[in-house]
């Protein structure tokens, strides 16, 4: 029977994974612990770890990794920025979740945005007090207006067919353009010039590292509104914060953070926030944040479980699965082995 230590767990992920690793026949033996340099002894003598995305597997915890007999590292997510591929490539094997609901983070992008324009969340605040008051709370229609879509991949796609459904103008970038959906690509600068919102659904990459920032806020409508469900790092924190004191940006909807790994998922209700760039965007009255929960539904965290599992069972019967991270023919997720032989 195969054995995975699972870090950073949550009360959420555990009875999925239990069910479908008992009909498997794998063993997840439950840490709350992050994966990080400090706890990757746990995994000593496991066959891999199932891992998330603050979970830190660079290059030290993968030699820890690998001299303690894991193997596989199996990640419970679609992104893969915190992994060191060139590290495991030879050494661990890394599968992850390419797809788990699209629909769960595009309906998540699109209820922080309608919540940020027409101030339902403010509203919601004041009638809990008796307060019925109309004043503050004027926002602005969708219809008609430009959304600007950075990366048209599943989720992506997902989010452009809710706009539609608004009667929203849509125009998108991506470096690769797909054929399907009939999107009107434009260029980033012209994304930047005529979107009364943007919303990114790309990969963090160092290529869209900081894809908003001063230079490129620089560049937008006065009063547009950004969205993230993807990669905190896809927005310079600061660059953000700044722009909004200036009144640039006209509101801000974050479901992920430039510095989240030691924040996000955790309570710390009680407790100073000493990050002071988050406690100051908090702060604002037209940023909304939540803490990366546009994923967390329940048949997106069924869909993750399950496909995690097919791909542990997949290298353990074939030696290879389609959703490994390979470096072999250098690109990642493109194998030149068109997924029907080992990567190493």
């Amino acid at each position: 029977m195969p054995s995975y230590a699972f870090f950073d767990t949550k009360s959420y992920d555990r009875p999925f994974f239990e069910r479908y690793g008992k009909k498997s026949g794998i063993e997840f033996r439950f840490f709350e612990t992050r994966l990080t340099q400090d706890t990757v002894g746990l995994a000593n003598g496991f066959d891999g770890v199932c891992a998330f995305v603050n979970d830190v597997i660079n290059a030290e915890v993968l030699e820890s990794l690998y001299c303690g007999g894991v193997r596989t590292v199996a990640l419970r997510c679609a992104g893969y920025n915190n992994v060191d591929l060139h590290t495991a490539f030879g050494k661990i094997h890394v599968v992850h979740v390419p797809a788990y609901s699209p629909n769960a983070v595009a309906e998540h992008a699109m209820a922080m945005l309608l919540t940020s324009i027409r101030r339902i969340h403010k509203a919601y605040i004041r009638t809990k007090d008796f307060n019925f008051s109309l004043d503050g709370l004027t926002g602005f229609e969708l219809h008609g207006k430009t959304v600007g879509v950075i990366g048209t991949g599943r989720i992506g796609r997902a989010f452009i067919e809710i706009c539609r459904g608004f009667g929203m103008k849509i125009i998108a970038y991506d470096k690769f353009p797909t054929p399907e959906g009939g999107i009107d690509y434009v260029s980033l600068d012209t994304l930047f010039a005529e979107s009364d919102v943007i919303s990114l659904h790309c990969p963090l990459t160092e290529e869209t590292y900081h894809t908003v920032c001063a230079e490129t806020i620089e560049k937008m409508k006065t009063g547009v509104v950004i969205v993230n469900t993807s990669r905190g790092a896809l927005i310079d924190a600061e660059a953000l914060l700044d722009a909004i004191k200036d009144r640039k940006i006209g509101a801000a909807c974050l479901d992920v953070y430039e510095e989240e790994s030691d924040i996000f998922f955790e309570d710390y209700s009680g407790h100073i926030l000493e990050d002071d760039t988050l406690a100051r965007l908090i702060s604002m009255p037209n940023v909304l944040v939540t803490s990366h929960q546009a994923f967390l539904t329940e048949e997106a965290l069924d869909t993750i479980a399950k496909t995690t599992v097919e791909n542990i069972l997949e290298l353990q019967t074939n030696g290879w699965c389609k959703n490994e991270l390979c470096y072999r023919c250098g690109k990642t997720e493109v194998c030149s082995a068109a997924r029907t032989g080992k990567c190493f």
